[in-house]
C-alpha cells in the first residue's frame, strides 16, 4: 500500500503533514502529503510501502497524529444500493483482521455522518465474517480494519497495527466531564495521565498521599484531578481557587507568580497550564528539573499560530539539551491531546530507572 491516512485535529493538518514528512525522512522512506485546511486528516502518499513505514516508527512517539491507517486508494462513487460488495472485494487485498472500526473526520460534517457510518459498519462487518473475509472476535489479529467515511459514497479502507496505533476510534480518548470539577481544563490532565502513564503503573505514579504543585492553578481544574487522586496540593496562582476544593483540606493556595515560586521541598508531581510563550514555559520546566524540585511533570506549551511544529521541536530540543547538559536521566513525551486546542501537553519523568 502506498497511502498512509493520518487523523488530526481540524486546523492542524500542516503540523501533521510536517511531522510525518520529517519522521519518514528519518527512516529513509520518501513521500508527500496532500491535505486541505480544516479537513481533519492528511493523505501521505508514499514511494515506498505504508506498512513498512509504520514498522519503522513508534506510534506513541508521534505528537500531532491521532491515528494512522495504511489505506487503499479512496473508494469514490460507491453505489448507494450496494456499498458492501465493492468494499468487500477490496478487503481481500488487506491483511486479515478481527475488528472493524467505523470512523469519520473530526469535523462538523464528519460528526453528522457518524450515525450512518456506525450502522453501515455493523452490516459490513457481519457480511465480512459471513463470507470468511474477517476473523471472529475471539481470534487474535495483528491488524485492525478501518472504514473512514468522507460521505455516503466516498470511503477509505485500510488497516492499522494493533500494537502500534491508537486503540480508540478516531484516535480519540473519550472522557466524561466530572460535574464537580471547576473547569473543563480538568480533562486535559486526566487525558494526559491516560496517554502517558500505563494503566499498570497508575497506583505507583498517582497513588494517594503524594505531594504536588499546580502552577497557574486557578480556578482549579488540574488541582481537582490531583485532589481526586488523594494528593496534597500547593496551588500557585494570583487568581481565586474554587471554594469546594479549598474545603477538602488537601489544597494550600499561594497567591504568587508561577515563574517566581520555589517549593520549600521537592514534590512528587508538578503540573503547569499557564498561558505564556512556550519557550518561557520550557525554561521554567528546565529550572524545576535541574533543581530536582519534582519527580514527574505534566505541562502544556501554548503554540503560536504559525510554525507550530517548528516551535514544538525547538522547545523539546531545548529541554532535552538542558537535561543532558546536567546529566539528568529522564523520559520526555509530548502529545496534542484531544482536549488540547492551540497547545501540546508534555510529560517529563525524572524518577530514577
Amino acid at each position: 500500500m502506498k497511502l498512509l491516512l493520518l487523523y488530526c485535529r481540524a486546523g492542524f493538518e500542516a503540523e501533521c503533514a510536517a511531522e510525518i514528512s520529517n519522521r519518514a525522512t528519518e527512516v529513509g522512506i520518501a513521500g508527500y502529503p496532500v491535505f486541505t485546511k480544516d479537513q481533519g486528516y492528511v493523505e501521505y502518499h508514499l514511494f515506498g510501502d505504508a506498512l513498512e513505514l509504520m514498522s519503522q516508527i513508534k506510534f506513541r512517539s508521534l505528537i500531532f497524529i491521532r491515528q494512522w491507517v495504511a489505506c487503499l486508494p479512496v473508494c469514490s462513487e460507491l453505489p448507494t444500493q450496494d456499498r458492501i460488495s465493492p468494499l468487500s472485494a477490496l478487503v481481500q487485498d488487506l491483511p486479515q483482521t478481527a475488528e472493524l472500526i467505523a470512523e469519520t473526520p473530526d469535523t462538523t460534517e464528519g460528526r453528522e455522518l457518524q450515525g450512518f457510518v456506525t450502522k453501515f459498519a455493523s452490516a459490513f462487518s457481519q457480511s465480512l465474517r459471513k463470507n470468511g473475509l474477517m476473523l471472529s472476535r475471539k481470534q487474535a489479529s495483528l491488524w485492525r480494519l478501518h472504514l473512514f467515511a468522507l460521505s455516503g459514497r466516498e470511503m477509505f479502507l485500510g488497516v492499522s497495527p494493533v500494537k502500534n496505533s491508537s486503540r480508540h476510534a478516531m484516535g480519540i480518548q473519550r472522557l466524561k466531564f466530572p460535574s464537580h470539577a471547576p473547569s473543563r481544563s480538568t480533562l486535559k490532565l486526566e487525558e494526559a495521565w491516560h496517554w502517558f502513564i500505563p494503566k499498570s503503573e497508575f497506583d505507583e505514579a498517582l497513588g494517594g498521599g503524594l505531594t504536588a504543585v499546580d502552577l497557574g492553578a486557578a480556578p482549579g481544574g488540574w488541582t481537582w484531578q490531583l485532589v481526586q487522586k488523594g494528593m496534597f496540593v500547593t496551588a500557585v496562582d494570583n487568581g481565586p481557587m474554587n471554594e469546594s476544593l479549598m474545603e477538602t483540606g488537601q489544597v494550600t493556595h499561594l497567591r504568587e507568580d508561577a515563574f517566581r515560586f520555589e517549593p520549600v521541598r521537592p514534590v512528587n508531581w508538578m503540573v503547569c497550564d499557564v498561558v505564556e510563550k512556550p519557550i518561557q514555559v520550557t525554561e521554567l520546566m528546565l529550572d524545576w528539573a535541574t533543581h530536582g524540585w519534582a519527580e514527574q511533570m505534566v505541562f502544556n506549551l501554548k503554540l503560536p499560530m504559525k510554525q507550530r511544529y517548528k516551535e514544538t521541536l525547538q522547545c523539546l530540543d531545548r529541554l532535552k539539551d538542558g537535561l543532558n547538559e546536567h546529566s539528568i536521566d529522564f523520559k520526555l513525551s509530548a502529545r496534542h491531546l484531544y482536549h488540547d486546542r492551540e497547545e501540546i501537553t508534555c510529560y517529563l519523568d525524572l524518577r530514577k530507572a
